[in-house]
Parts: C-alpha cells; structure tokens; sequence
C-alpha cells in the first residue's frame, strides 16, 4: 500500500483492552446491519449485551468479506477451526427489524 492511500488509525488505552463475546446476534432492515455482541455464562438464562455495532449494508458486507479472508488465512496457518456442537440449537434469534423495534 502506498503512503496516499495509508490510513492513520487512533487507539485509546479503553477501547484497546477489548471486550469478550461468545455469542453475537446479527439483524438488519433495508438501510442497515446491527450486530450485537453479548456475553452468556453457562447455566444463566440471560445474555448480556457488551456493545452494539451498526453498519450500512454496504460495509457489512466488507466485513464479511474480510472475516472470511481473515478464517481463510488463519486456517491455512493454523489448521482448520472446528465448529463443536454445529448442529445444535441455538437460541430463538430474529433475523430481522425495524427500527422501531431497536431498543438500547
């Protein structure tokens, strides 16, 4: 990548300790994806969301394209990732809104 086309990326101290999630939820309408991200422990009915990101479509996709990418690359390195459990029943999850349904 030549310098014009560098991106100058800032990282405060708080946002750099990240957060963990073990599950996330994904929903959309026609002008946007909304991805939450929560924490379940075992045993608790309830999950908690740790931090909701809203993309337009557009970048979604990007997204998508570059977590593939990113697995592929992983993979080739590391070995397969083996999804445990991957027919297994998850969580009745909504595949999609309105945004009068959003709540925070």
């Amino acid at each position: 990548m030549d310098e014009k086309n560098q991106l100058n990326i800032e990282l405060n101290a708080e946002v750099a300790k990240g957060a963990y999630s073990n599950f996330s939820v994904i929903s959309h309408s026609a002008n946007e994806f909304v991805i939450d991200f929560l924490s379940m422990l075992p045993g608790m009915p309830k999950a908690q969301v740790i931090n909701r990101i809203i993309m337009t479509p557009e970048n979604a996709k990007r997204l998508a394209m570059a977590l593939k990418d990113n697995v592929a690359k992983f993979e080739a390195k590391f070995g397969e990732i083996r999804i445990i459990n991957e027919g297994a029943q998850t969580p009745n999850i909504p595949t999609g809104f309105n945004n009068s349904n959003l709540q925070s």
